[in-house]
């Protein structure tokens, strides 16, 4: 089974959420139903961005990078060339 990082958007206030999971499209309706406690009080939320990991350590590594301040940055400058 495939783990997906994944960085969502809030349209309320333009922050940023970084999360890992197993089935993306459950974790995501579970955001957008206001069932995640990090989320729902920033809806709606928009998904801008994924990466797929074999393993859940690659994973949480991966996440734990976006969350840093290099990988703020990244999202930042991977953001402004969608835009």
């Amino acid at each position: 089974m495939l783990y997906t990082v994944y960085i969502l958007k809030s349209l309320k206030d333009n922050k940023f959420y970084v999360g890992q999971t197993q089935d993306l499209e459950k974790r995501l309706i579970r955001h957008n139903n206001g069932l995640v406690n990090s989320t729902k009080n920033r809806l709606p939320i928009i998904l801008v961005y994924t990466e797929k990991f074999s393993t859940r350590s690659e994973a949480i590594r991966r996440e734990k990078y976006f969350k840093s301040l290099k990988g703020g940055t990244f999202i930042k400058k991977y953001l402004r060339g969608l835009a």
